[in-house]
């Protein structure tokens, strides 16, 4: 019968599978082939300096790492057991390509000063095989290069860390856990459930015993559940070459080795469950992060093309409303404006009219005066009927100004429909009947006038003895006379200006009354030309918009009927997950179980 946690394990790369994350899949087969596995996989990491290989050296009682000053492991070295010493350089590929030599060589080859060596190539590592108990036992050491002391996430050695079972973080005690190492444990222990952090060269610092306590201090409040033992790799090799199980006790050594041992021993039973219950806890936060991820997503394309043509037929109505009180505002303006200013053309001539004729005379000037009025007119029109068509086309501007956003550019052709005017409205000036000062009409009135001075002069000199007619009366009577001819004219002259300036006023007039209607009349041609295109173009742009909105509604409620099927298939996944889930908890549980020790000192040589 399978385990439980094998179960699990494969239940998860199914469910991997099934959401398409072959690097998952990939992933978990791995670690099921190690964890069947009964050897334990134990990688040294740490910082450069700290003791690993000299670590791994004490705990196989053999020289196969380099140490030293100066020297540095720059490769990967994996030492498992052999029934005779021997080993190799492989490169890693989809075919392990392996390269045997002596032992000597290869521990030249590892060490980062040997000649030709490229530091940091990563697709190299050395195996090492030596015929010691701990190996033979099913413990393999990987001794690891130091880890960068900017990212200690990168590196070799954490590159190594998914073909671990178990890991020995090493940090020396001359002083505590720096805040690089802290960062590396944090790193670790996300995918390791069991961290072992070996506190070497305890034999150099006599204060080693506080420094411990503050890592265990250290490593209790960032969460770290890692073990924390104090070894000395040179007296566990002094006491190997004395035999002395005194100071091989006093090493420290034999507490990890009995870890070591126990931790393989019960790989099955205890630390493949809490691997896997971690494992797939890891797995199951990454496939379960765009699951809720798309069910938070509520709001989707169609639903939003829905909302933004909706809101365009709002705002289309609105700009409806607009452009329709523009141009109904406008029009009114317009028309006001022109009457206003064709009245103020019209009287500035009529002004001028009255000032030429408080002097000339119409019987005199009369065909001079038609032309100059008929031209003056002219003028005005014209002035008139140019602004009027200036404002049309600013108006037609203005009102066009609310389609911009519509892309709609296309301003109505209103001009073809004005036609010429002008030659209908200007007639000519009708001449005024004026009473002409005859011939007669100066002997009559000069007559009237010497009757009177001759009667009043002549009677005057009658007192003196003078007969009625004498040279008096009768130069009196020639000059009232001639006074009567002068004032009759005057008045003449007054009536026909008079007259003159009433036919001018009643012209100008009749000239105004059609030119202003046959303006208004234009203005209210242009409005509803304006009127009748715009509002053809509001209706396409409705119309568009309107088929647009039937369109994303269709499409909206087909993603909605989509979006709950989807719903409930991720409410499905999402459920399976959630029972992996608490099935990886309860591995991790199992596997935090205390197991029964097995404390057993390792034989010294």
């Amino acid at each position: 019968m399978a385990p439980i946690w094998l179960d699990t394990l494969d239940e998860t790369a199914r469910v991997c599978a099934a959401h398409s994350r072959t690097d998952l899949v990939r992933w978990l087969l791995q670690k099921r082939e190690q964890l069947l596995d009964p050897t334990l996989r134990v990688l040294v990491v740490g910082e450069p300096k700290q003791g690993k290989s000299q670590l791994v050296n004490a705990l196989i009682n053999a020289p196969v790492c380099p140490v030293g000053d100066g020297l540095t492991t720059a490769i990967p070295t994996v030492v498992r057991h052999a029934e005779s010493p021997s080993a190799a350089l492989v490169h890693e590929g989809d075919e392990d390509e392996r390269t045997p030599m002596p032992v000597p060589e290869v521990a030249a080859r590892i060490s980062a000063t040997a000649p030709g060596r490229r530091p940091g190539t990563s697709e190299v590592h050395a195996e090492i095989g030596v015929p010691r108990g701990l190996l033979a036992s099913g413990i393999v050491l990987i001794d690891t290069p130091g880890a960068d002391g900017d990212d200690p996430t990168t590196g070799s050695g954490v590159a190594s860390l998914p073909r671990a079972d178990l890991v020995v973080m090493v940090t020396d005690a001359t002083r505590e856990l720096s805040v690089s190492e802290v960062n590396l444990l944090l790193h670790i222990v996300q995918s390791h459930p069991r961290v072992v952090v070996a506190l070497t060269k305890i034999d150099i610092s006599p204060h080693w015993r506080a420094v411990a306590e503050r890592n265990r201090e250290h490593l209790a409040s960032a969460g770290i559940p890692a073990v924390l033992l104090p070894v000395s790799a040179t007296l566990r090799l002094q006491a190997a070459r004395t035999n002395d199980k005194a100071v091989n006790a006093e090493s420290g050594f034999p507490d990890l080795i009995a870890r070591l041992k126990r931790e393989q021993g019960s790989k099955g039973q205890v630390l493949a469950p809490t691997a896997v219950g971690l494992m797939v806890s890891t797995v199951i936060e990454q496939l379960a992060a765009p699951l809720r991820a798309e069910l938070s997503t509520e709001d989707s394309g169609s639903l939003h093309r829905l909302y933004e043509a909706q809101r365009g037929l709002d705002e289309l109505r609105r700009c409806s409303t607009r452009w329709i009180n523009t141009l109904a505002d406008e029009m009114t303006d317009l028309m006001s404006d022109i009457e206003y200013d064709l009245r103020d053309r019209t009287r500035q001539i009529m002004r001028k009219v009255d000032e030429a004729f408080e002097t000339a005379d119409p019987l005199k000037t009369w065909d001079d005066y038609q032309a100059w009025m008929e031209q003056s007119l002219t003028e005005a029109a014209e002035a008139n009927f140019a602004w009027l068509v200036q404002r049309c086309d600013w108006i037609t501007g203005r009102v066009a100004d609310h389609f911009v956003r519509y892309g709609a550019d296309i301003l109505p052709e209103w001009r073809a429909g004005i036609p010429d005017r002008l030659a209908e409205q200007l007639e000519e000036i009708e001449r005024p009947s004026v009473e002409r000062f005859t011939p007669v009409q100066k002997v009559f009135s000069g007559l009237r006038g010497s009757y009177g001075g001759l009667l009043m002069f002549g009677l005057a000199t009658t007192l003196a003895g003078m007969p009625l007619i004498n040279p008096v009366s009768l130069g009196a009577g020639a000059l009232f006379g001639g006074k009567s001819i002068r004032d009759e004219g005057k008045t003449m002259l007054r009536r026909r200006q008079a007259t003159a300036k009433a036919a001018s006023q009643r012209h100008v007039d009749d000239f105004f009354l059609r030119l202003n209607k046959e303006c208004k009349d234009t203005a209210r041609w242009v409005q509803r030309a304006l009127r009748d295109h715009f509002t053809g173009l509001t209706e396409q742009l409705q119309e568009a918009i309107v088929h647009s909105l039937r369109t994303a509604k269709q499409a909206a409620d087909a993603d909605a009927l989509e979006r709950e099927q989807r719903k409930r298939e991720l409410q499905q996944q999402m459920r399976r997950l959630a029972a992996l889930h608490e099935r990886a908890r309860a591995l991790t549980e199992l596997g935090s179980s205390p197991v029964p020790q097995q404390r057993r000192l390792e034989p010294v040589g």
